[in-house]
């Protein structure tokens, strides 16, 4: 899975489990309601770490905490390498 995939799926989960819309998650993080959609619709092949880190926080939680998931195991994360 890639690592937009995996952000995407996890910020989801997320917002799911909080009865959060990706709407008031946009508002929190000051980003366009655009943005969110297609970072959450892995319109971006890589997400910006400063764009992860606004939703990151808007959520309520640390980077540890977020990334503390199955989706993020390396051994299953593609990553491009150049």
């Amino acid at each position: 899975m890639k690592l937009n995939k995996a952000f995407a799926l996890r910020v989801r989960e997320i917002l799911k489990e909080k009865k959060m819309t990706q709407y008031k998650l946009a508002q929190e993080t000051g980003l366009y309601h655009s943005t969110m959609t297609d970072i959450l619709n892995c319109k971006y092949q890589t997400p910006n770490f400063r764009n992860m880190a606004l939703i990151i926080r808007a959520l309520g939680m640390s980077m540890t905490e977020f990334f503390n998931s199955e989706l993020f195991d390396f051994e299953k994360l593609e990553i491009e390498e150049k």
